[in-house]
């Protein structure tokens, strides 16, 4: 099958072209790098045509109150594109729980979900906890020189190679005009997460339990971990630590 991988240079999308294509698909990456830009449609069209398989992996630049222009104005011009190019499947990468958070870029990727759905195109969602590579991030956003300050919201983290063999492995199956989960094999408390990443990194900082603290504070309860039903991957958290 033919596959175009929107943001197929990124993180993600650059594993899942890689994955396709070893696997004996024609998967072609296409970002603002090769003249797709999502935003004002130039490219799409090229870019889509002939492809059976549309895999949207691109994000919003910022995680405010602009998100939602952003899969608004995508999704317009991509689901558009899919509809007249003929694709049978049209993939995106969200988020576990998603639409139980009360933050602006949780309700942006929201919105994305219902555009997908209500669109003219079979679907597939896979919604990914968060990733093991960006707790370091998240540890950023609280920190200072001597402490991180985290809430006990519990996390699943899962590898990002497991994200992207999971996206390829649901765009080269049937549409499951529906959602799938997916979340590493073990529950963290966020901050007892931080304690462990500063000390696999030998980070001398500690951390503070706060409850108030950064933007996963706005989670309630358990709303970004795996529920029945969910695909569990393999990578552990602590084995990704000493790679």
């Amino acid at each position: 099958m033919k596959f175009a991988v929107i943001g197929g240079t990124g993180l993600i999308g650059s594993k899942v072209v890689k994955i396709l294509n070893e696997a004996g698909h024609e998967a072609v990456p296409h970002s603002l790098s090769t003249g797709v830009d999502v935003l004002t449609g130039q490219g799409v069209d090229e870019a889509l045509a002939g492809a059976d398989v549309v895999v949207n992996l691109t994000n919003s630049p910022t995680f405010d109150e602009a998100s939602p222009a952003f899969f608004q104005t995508s999704m317009d011009n991509l689901l558009s594109a899919a509809g007249r190019s003929g694709a049978g499947h049209f993939v995106i990468l969200s988020i576990i729980g998603v639409d139980q958070v009360p933050t602006d870029y949780y309700r942006a990727k929201t919105l994305q979900e219902d555009l997908l759905k209500a669109g003219p195109v079979p679907y597939s969602i896979v919604r990914a906890a968060q990733f093991m590579e960006f707790v370091g991030d998240i540890l950023s956003w609280t920190a200072d020189d001597e402490t991180v300050r985290l809430p006990r919201t519990p996390l699943q983290p899962v590898a990002a190679a497991d994200v992207a063999a999971t996206v390829a492995d649901i765009a080269a199956g049937a549409p499951l005009n529906g959602v799938l989960d997916l979340a590493g094999p073990d529950v963290y408390p966020l901050d007892e997460l931080g304690r462990i990443t500063l000390a696999a990194n030998g980070d001398s900082r500690s951390v503070t339990t706060d409850d108030g603290g950064g933007m996963f504070a706005a989670v309630p309860g358990d709303v970004l971990t795996a529920k029945n039903g969910a695909r569990i991957a393999p990578t552990r958290y602590t084995d990704w630590l000493k790679k």
